[in-house]
């Protein structure tokens, strides 16, 4: 599981990865990558969060709520263990395609991997 400071949660932080940031598609993800997150102003309680940050959209194309909920722990634990490959100052949002519902571990570790180093590429 993704410590809570790693996580995305509002939608305007989703809205901004998936519209400024890079994107990789692959077979069952899509890959969007934002490696500078803007700078919020005001109201905001505490520091900003540091360390990369991930979040996840799995939409109802994916399968019923039993399969999306295990599509997104399959998710989270495979990004858990990608996260050291991203500056501290990153944004990642892994959307789920249809395929990803059938689709084994091995299978969306690889589309991770592959969708990273293509959106890591052009930094």
């Amino acid at each position: 599981m993704l410590p809570a400071q790693a996580r995305l949660r509002r939608r305007p932080e989703f809205t901004v990865v998936v519209r400024s940031g890079r994107r990789a598609g692959r077979p069952t993800m899509v890959v969007h990558y934002l490696p500078e997150r803007p700078v919020v102003r005001g109201g905001g309680p505490g520091d900003p969060p540091t360390g990369p940050r991930a979040g996840f959209v799995v939409g109802k194309t994916v399968g019923n709520s039993v399969c999306r909920h295990r599509v997104t722990r399959q998710l989270r634990h495979l990004v858990r263990d990608e996260l050291h490959r991203l500056p501290t100052t990153a944004d990642l949002v892994v959307r789920a395609r249809p395929d990803a519902a059938g689709a084994d571990v091995a299978v969306l570790r690889r589309d991770l991997a592959r969708g990273l180093d293509r959106v890591l590429d052009r930094s």
